[in-house]
C-alpha cells in the first residue's frame, strides 16, 4: 500500500486549498500516480504558532512502480508546480504533499526524524516520522485505509488516534462534499 498525504491552506490558480488539492490529485495520476482512493476533505486548524488560515487536509492510496526514492522526487516537484514555497516548518504552504508509506518499506535517515526547520524538503523517511502523532493525517488515514499498520510498531490506525493527546483532534472536522 502505498499512502500519500495531501494538506495546503493559501489558495493557489486553482482555487480555494480544496481545490488546489483535488487538482494535485488529477496532477498525481497525470504523472503516473495512480489515485485509487482517497479519504474525505477536512479542515484542520494549523499547528503553528504563527496566525495563519486552517488547513484542508487529505490522504490518497495510490499506486505506482515508482520506488520510495523516486516518488518523494514527483511528489516535490507537484509541490513546485502549485506554487510550494519552502520556509520554516509549519508555515503556510499552498501545497504540502507526503509520503507517508510505500509498500511497508522502512527507510533510516539521518535528520528526518525530530527535525524542526528548515527550507528544504526532509530527506526520505519511511513510514513518515510524523505519522502517529498528527491527527490531521491519521483521522483522513483512518477514511482511506482502515486497516492499515504502522509499519514499525505494528499499531493500527485506531490505536495510534486512541494514543494521542485530545488537542491533537481538536478542530479536525470533514468538509461537506
Amino acid at each position: 500500500m502505498v499512502l500519500v498525504a495531501l494538506g495546503g491552506n493559501l489558495p493557489t490558480e486553482h482555487g480555494p486549498p480544496r481545490r488546489t488539492l483535488e487538482a494535485a490529485l488529477r496532477e498525481m495520476d497525470a504523472k503516473g500516480i495512480r489515485v485509487v482512493a482517497v479519504s474525505r476533505f477536512y479542515r484542520t486548524p494549523p499547528v503553528s504558532p504563527h496566525e495563519q488560515p486552517d488547513f484542508v487536509n487529505a490522504v490518497a492510496q495510490v499506486e505506482t512502480d515508482l520506488g520510495p526514492a523516486a516518488l518523494l522526487a514527483v511528489l516535490h516537484e507537484i509541490e513546485r508546480l502549485f506554487g510550494r514555497e519552502r520556509r520554516l516548518r509549519w508555515y503556510e504552504r499552498t501545497l504540502d504533499l507526503d509520503l507517508l508509506d510505500c509498500r511497508g518499506e522502512v527507510v533510516e535517515a539521518e535528520g528526518a526524524r525530530g527535525a524542526d526547520a528548515g527550507t528544504g524538503p526532509l530527506p526520505l523517511a519511511l513510514p513518515h516520522p510524523g505519522i502517529a502523532e498528527r491527527g490531521f493525517v491519521l483521522v483522513p488515514l483512518k477514511d482511506v485505509a482502515p486497516d492499515w499498520r504502522h509499519p514499525v510498531t505494528g499499531k493500527n490506525v485506531d490505536g495510534l488516534i486512541e494514543a494521542l493527546p485530545p488537542e491533537a483532534l481538536e478542530g479536525i472536522e470533514p468538509l461537506k462534499p
